[in-house]
């Protein structure tokens, strides 16, 4: 039978959206690819599960792909302890951070306001002759509060000697010079070990001064 070609070729036109159609409807029916959660329970048994499970969140779980591939692995809740210690660990970190930071901030302040060792020992020595002149004076101070104190000390002596009453106003005196002294005395005694840390803390820079112009030479080789 002859077909006319206007006729033929609804046909083929109709075929072919028959055929994407049917296409399209398999393609609906088929079930997409997506991630499962892998777990064990507490015996060490092994789970699989399309949502995560309370138990799987508190003992930790993998994510797998539709091939069974690990594409990412979380770990269990922590603790409350855990949580703390973690939360000390973290402080502590931040804090070793910021020291360290300020111990370059420093190290680069020193090299740059000396730039050679024997700026730095001048430096040094000027701030060493300061606290030996505030030592100086200090004992100067203590001496001349020591001979008051001596003098007080004599009248009252000498008025216990001879059976007459030390004046009131002397017996005041000669405690507030008695504390006086002792003030002094423990002031020069700070001023003292200021000055011997001050030594220490000296030679420790200079020791230190040294190392990083070393570490700076041993870059520029």
């Amino acid at each position: 039978m002859h077909i006319p070609s206007s006729r033929l070729l609804v046909l083929v036109v109709a075929s072919c959206i028959g055929a994407t159609a049917s296409s399209a409807t398999f393609a609906a029916g088929t079930p997409t690819d997506h991630n499962r959660y892998k777990w064990r329970d507490a015996q060490g048994n092994l789970h699989y599960s399309d949502s995560v499970p309370v138990e799987a969140t508190k003992l930790g779980y993998d994510i797998v792909n539709s091939q069974g591939i690990v594409v990412k692995h979380v770990e269990r809740e922590k603790t409350a302890d855990e949580l703390a210690a973690a939360k000390v660990a973290a402080n502590k970190a931040a804090a070793d951070r910021r020291v360290a930071e300020q111990r370059a901030r420093d190290d680069e302040q020193l090299l740059s306001n000396y730039p050679q060792e024997d700026d730095l020992k001048r430096a040094q020595q000027q701030q060493m002759d300061m606290l030996n002149q505030q030592i100086k004076s200090s004992e100067v101070s203590l001496r001349n509060q020591e001979q008051s104190l001596a003098e007080l000390l004599d009248r009252a002596a000498e008025a216990e000697r001879t059976g007459k009453e030390f004046p009131p106003e002397q017996a005041k005196q000669l405690a507030v010079m008695r504390k006086k002294v002792d003030v002094q005395k423990a002031a020069v005694a700070k001023q003292e070990a200021d000055r011997t840390e001050a030594s220490s803390h000296f030679d420790d820079e200079v020791a230190h001064y040294r190392e990083l112009k070393a570490r700076i030479a041993e870059t520029r080789k």
